[in-house]
């Protein structure tokens, strides 16, 4: 699973980007009480969430999307995501993609700015509900029209994702206390965790001339990751999001499937012996 680079880049690469595509497509809710393996992703301010979610919507359908608006902003401080939302994935007129993401408010060194830990342990157990503001200051209180007191399983979060710039030189300590502190919040819960390294392209010269060399990459430093995290090296997938194309690319497309796939092969187990 994950990344191989003779399977995802090799002379079969594009049976492999249409292989996954054709899988994804035929991927639907074998359970009776979950029909859409839900998927939530925190991370650093800035580390790509929303164009990971953007760009998967773009492969599946076939044409670029920018529903799950990100923040274009160099140096940005602040999360441009500030409301609890899921992001669906329509699949024809009619019905969507058994997978939904939610794309969390950014984890800010600052205590009085980015989500809060307890929001997060919160939407993962399906307290959360559509549209809920997050507030830096206060979490959600029980009392809100926006607490959930009794979730379905359909609503409680089935597989964690981590993202993280491979642009970043260094983890900020506060900032990886609290991705540490979800990460142990999860476990608890026993959902299922992986990573994503995303902007790989930005973090190597030579990736970022053929994302092929991304395998092969000593700028991508997934082994410093994995040990900050605690996220086993072959959880950890290198991903690049579409930001300046206005075309798709084979080679973006391959890796983004290779997470989405991972992903939902987690999240498929996890409802299957946990829920």
């Amino acid at each position: 699973q994950g990344g191989d680079s003779r399977v995802i880049f090799g002379p079969q690469s594009s049976n492999f980007t249409s292989q996954c595509i054709t899988n994804i497509r035929l991927h639907f809710g074998q359970f009776e009480n979950v029909k859409h393996i839900r998927i939530l992703l925190y991370g650093p301010v800035g580390a790509g969430k929303s164009s990971f979610i953007s760009s998967v919507r773009s492969i599946l359908r076939g044409k670029m999307s920018n529903l799950a608006l990100s923040n274009a902003t160099c140096g940005v401080s602040t999360s441009f995501t500030k409301k609890y939302v899921t992001h669906k994935v329509n699949k024809g007129k009619e019905s969507i993609y058994p997978f939904v993401f939610i794309d969390f408010m950014g984890l800010n060194e600052d205590s009085d700015k980015g989500v809060r830990l307890d929001d997060v342990r919160m939407a993962m157990e399906g307290h959360v509900k559509e549209d809920y503001v997050f507030n830096p200051v206060a979490p959600l209180n029980k009392d809100s029209p926006f607490y959930n007191p009794s979730p379905s399983p359909e609503q409680k979060v089935h597989v964690l994702v981590c993202a993280y710039s491979a642009n970043v030189l260094s983890m900020n300590n506060s900032v990886l206390q609290k991705m540490k502190a979800i990460r142990e919040a999860a476990s608890s819960l026993g959902i299922p965790q992986l990573g994503i390294l995303t902007h790989v392209d930005e973090a190597c010269p030579e990736t970022g001339k053929d994302l092929k060399n991304v395998y092969k990459s000593k700028h991508i430093k997934k082994k410093d990751f994995s040990a900050a995290l605690g996220i086993p090296l072959n959880c950890i997938l290198p991903v690049k999001s579409y930001s300046e194309e206005i075309q798709l690319n084979e080679k973006v497309d391959a890796l983004i499937l290779s997470a989405l796939r991972m992903m939902l092969d987690f999240g498929d187990e996890f409802i299957e012996y946990k829920l």
